[in-house]
C-alpha cells in the first residue's frame, strides 16, 4: 500500500519513551511516537490512516495476542486517525478512541493524558460512609451544557453539603443531545461537553472543592447508531441472551476474553486517567455472564486497582435487587459498595401522591413500609411481586445502611411520566418537605437529582437526537412505554407527548440557578437538613447504633435514631396526613431520657421553608403533631416539675 509503513511486530519495535497502559486504543509514547492496538480477529490486515493520508500498517499478534494488531509510528497529540480493515475503502474510528471531536462517525484523535496538570495529589478518594450523592446531566445542568460551566457550580454544591457527584453517562453518542445511555465510544468523553481535558479539569476542580465524582457507565448494551464494534468483530455481541435495549454483549461465549478485557479496562481507564472516585453501573441485570468470575467482579477489581491508594465507590443499579452484587469478591459476590433502592422511591411516591399505578402497584406508601425501608432497605427481599408476576429481591437484612442509595427523584423516575414533572409538583408542599426530611436524615446514602435542592421548575424528560426511522422508533417506543401508566393515556392518545428528538424538549430541561434565590425556602430546607445530617451524631452515624420506628396513625410514624448512652438520641416524626392529637402514645421509642423531655430541634413547618409555623408538640404533656409535617425531637430540660413518687416501705 502506497505510503504505508509496516511494523513487523510490536516486540521488535524500537524502544519507546513510555509503554502501553491499556490493551487497546492509541497511546502517545512521547517523542512524537504513538502506539496503536486494536482487536480484529477476523481481519487479515489493519492500517492506521493518519490525517493527511499517510498510513501505518499494524502487525498481527502471535500466540496469546492472536486477534490483536499493533504497532507504532510518528504522530502527535491532537492528530487525527482512522482504521482501514483489509484494505477496504471505508475508514472506521478507533473502537477505543479517546476523543471524537466530530461525533461517533468521524476520525479519532490522539490524546496525551499524561500532560494534564493535576493539582489533586492530596485527595484520598471517597469512602461510601457519609456521602450525599447528587446526580446530574452535564448537558442540562447549566445553560451552556459544558464541563466548564458545570465547574462554576462546584463550590456552591460543596457549600450546601453535596459530597459526591454522580455524572450521567458521557461516552460519545449519536446526535446533538441525549441522556448518554446510548454511548458507542466508551473511552471517549463526548465532544458535546468539551475536550477530554475539560472533563479532567472538572474533576480536579471538584476535588479542590472537597467533592468526589463518580461516573455512570453503561456496560449492558451500546447505542443503535455510530457503533462500529461489529466491523472489527461480531464477537462483541451475542444472541444467547435477550437484552431490553438491543444486542447483548458477549462476556462468556466464544472469543469473549478480549470483549471482557475491553470493558474491564474501560472501568480502570476512567478511574486512572480521569481521577474519578468511582462508577455507577447501569442496569446490571442486563449484563449476562456465566463465567467463573462474573464480569462485574472483574470490573470492581480493576477499578480498585486503578485507584491505587484512593478509596472509590462503586454503585450498581439492579432492578431485581440481587444483593449478591454487594458481597465481597472472595465470598462469591461482585464487590460493589452500594445499590439503588427503588423500593424506597416507589413507597415514598405512593405516600406523596396516592397513585399506585404500573410499577407502583405493589407498594402502598403506608407508614410501616417506610419504617421497614429505613430499617431493612429493600421492601421486597424474596416475596411475590404482583406487577412482574414473579419473586422479587434477595435477602438484605444484613446489609449496612450506607450500602443502599435512597432517592425521591432520579433521571428515570422524573422522566417516567407524561410531563416529566418533579416530585414537589405532584404533591403538597408540606408533604414534600416532610418526605425530604426522611430522605436526608435517614440512615441510607441519600441522593438528590439536579435541581431538586431548590424545587427546580424545569421538568426532566427523555430526549435523544436521532434521525429518520430511528427517531420515529424512539418516539413510538417512548409512547408505548408510558401506556403502562393509565394517567398518561390521554397524553398518548392525543399525541401530546414532547418529542424526544426536539431541541425544545432538551431546552426545557435545563436548570435555572436563579431559582436558588426565587425558591429560597426550598433551598434553605435542603441546606439545613444537610447540616443536621453532618452535625447531629444520631444522623451522622447512619444507623450504626440502631434505628427503630413505630406507626402513629394511618399516615404518620416516628423513627428513633440511637446513640451510645442515648444522650444524643433523636426522634424524627413524619406526618403525611391530618393533625394528630393524642393524650398519650404507648410506645417506648417516644420515651425521653430520664430527667429530660423532648424539645423540637427542627421542624419542616418553619416559616423559612414556607411552612405555617410549629405549635407546641407536647402541650400539657400530651401530643400534637401538625398536619403534613416532620419534626426532629432532641432531649431537653424539663419544662415543668413532675410529681415525686412517695417511697414504698415493706411492712415490718
Amino acid at each position: 500500500m502506497a505510503g504505508s509503513t509496516t511494523i513487523s511486530s510490536t516486540k521488535h519495535a524500537r524502544p519507546s519513551v513510555r509503554t502501553r497502559r491499556f490493551p487497546v486504543g492509541a497511546e502517545y509514547l512521547g517523542d512524537g511516537r504513538v502506539h496503536f492496538r486494536v482487536w480484529a480477529p477476523r481481519a487479515s490486515a489493519i492500517d492506521v490512516v493518519l490525517e493527511g493520508g499517510a498510513s501505518i500498517g499494524l502487525a498481527p499478534g502471535r500466540d496469546e495476542e492472536a486477534g490483536y494488531f499493533s504497532g507504532e509510528g510518528a504522530a502527535w497529540p491532537g492528530g487525527r486517525y482512522q482504521f482501514r480493515i483489509d484494505g477496504g475503502e471505508r475508514l472506521y474510528p478507533d473502537p477505543a478512541s479517546r476523543y471524537q471531536p466530530d461525533g461517533p462517525h468521524g476520525a479519532s484523535v490522539v490524546i496525551d493524558s499524561s500532560s494534564f496538570p493535576w493539582t489533586d495529589g492530596a485527595w484520598r478518594g471517597a469512602p461510601l460512609e457519609g456521602q450525599v450523592i447528587y446526580e446530574l446531566h452535564i448537558g442540562t445542568f447549566t445553560r451552556e451544557g459544558t464541563w466548564h460551566a458545570a465547574a462554576r457550580e462546584l463550590p456552591e454544591l460543596a457549600r450546601i453539603g453535596i459530597t459526591l457527584l454522580e455524572v450521567m453517562p458521557v461516552a460519545e453518542f449519536e446526535g446533538r443531545f441525549g441522556w448518554g445511555y446510548d454511548g458507542v465510544d466508551l473511552y471517549a468523553p463526548t465532544h458535546l461537553y468539551g475536550h477530554p481535558d475539560d472533563f479532567r479539569r472538572f474533576v480536579d476542580a471538584a476535588h479542590a472543592s472537597g467533592v468526589g465524582v463518580i461516573l455512570d457507565v453503561v456496560y449492558n448494551h451500546l447505542g443503535p447508531a455510530g457503533n462500529y464494534l461489529r466491523a472489527f468483530s461480531p464477537a462483541y455481541f451475542t444472541d444467547r441472551y435477550t437484552n431490553d435495549w438491543g444486542e447483548a454483549l458477549n462476556f462468556d461465549g466464544e472469543d469473549s476474553e478480549p470483549v471482557r478485557e475491553f470493558f474491564v479496562s474501560n472501568a480502570g481507564y476512567w478511574i486512572d486517567e480521569f481521577h474519578l472516585d468511582g462508577l455507577r453501573l447501569d442496569a446490571t441485570q442486563q449484563i449476562f455472564d456465566r463465567s467463573p468470575e462474573h464480569v462485574l467482579a472483574a470490573i470492581s477489581r480493576r477499578a480498585r486497582a486503578a485507584a491505587k491508594d484512593r478509596r472509590i465507590v462503586i454503585v450498581a443499579e439492579n432492578e431485581p435487587q440481587d444483593t449478591r452484587l454487594l458481597r465481597p469478591i472472595d465470598e462469591g459476590g461482585c464487590g460493589v459498595d452500594a445499590m439503588w433502592n427503588d423500593d424506597f422511591h416507589h413507597s415514598a411516591t405512593v405516600a406523596l401522591t396516592g397513585r399506585g399505578e404500573a410499577y407502583y402497584t405493589d407498594t402502598r406508601g403506608e407508614p410501616q413500609e417506610l419504617i421497614s425501608a429505613v430499617k431493612y432497605g429493600f421492601l421486597f427481599q424474596g416475596q411475590y411481586y404482583h406487577w412482574q408476576r414473579d419473586i422479587r429481591g434477595t435477602p438484605a437484612l444484613h446489609l449496612p445502611q450506607p450500602s443502599l442509595v435512597t432517592f425521591l427523584q432520579n433521571h428515570d423516575q422524573v422522566a417516567n411520566s407524561a410531563r416529566g414533572l418533579r416530585g414537589h409538583a405532584l404533591t403538597s408542599p408540606g408533604r414534600w418537605r416532610a418526605m425530604t426530611a426522611l430522605l436526608l436524615l435517614g440512615p441510607n446514602t441519600p441522593m438528590l437529582f439536579q435541581g431538586q435542592e431548590f424545587n427546580a421548575s424545569s421538568p426532566f424528560m427523555f430526549f435523544a437526537n436521532f434521525e429518520g426511522e430511528l427517531a420515529a422508533a424512539v418516539r413510538n417506543g417512548r409512547a408505548e412505554f408510558l401506556t403502562q401508566f393509565p394517567s398518561a393515556g390521554s397524553f398518548v392518545k392525543a399525541a401530546a407527548l414532547d418529542d424526544p428528538g426536539a431541541e425544545s424538549t432538551r431546552e426545557r430541561c435545563r436548570l435555572d440557578f436563579d431559582e436558588r434565590r426565587t425558591h429560597g425556602d426550598a433551598y434553605a430546607l435542603h441546606i439545613d437538613l444537610l447540616r443536621l445530617r453532618r452535625e447531629e451524631a444520631a444522623f451522622r452515624a447512619q444507623g450504626r447504633h440502631g434505628v427503630d420506628g413505630c406507626v402513629l396513625s394511618a399516615s404518620a410514624f416516628a423513627l428513633r435514631f440511637f446513640t451510645p448512652g442515648h444522650t444524643e438520641d433523636r426522634v424524627l416524626i413524619v406526618n403525611l396526613g391530618p393533625d394528630i392529637q393524642r393524650t398519650s402514645i404507648a410506645d417506648p421509642l417516644l420515651a425521653p431520657l430520664a430527667g429530660s423531655e423532648w424539645s423540637v430541634r427542627w421542624s419542616s413547618e418553619d416559616p423559612a421553608y414556607g411552612g405555617g409555623g410549629t405549635p407546641d408538640i407536647q402541650p400539657d404533656s400530651q401530643w400534637f403533631i401538625p398536619a403534613e409535617s416532620a419534626v426532629v425531637l432532641a432531649p431537653g430540660p424539663l419544662r415543668r416539675m413532675r410529681p415525686i413518687l412517695p417511697k414504698l416501705h415493706r411492712a415490718v
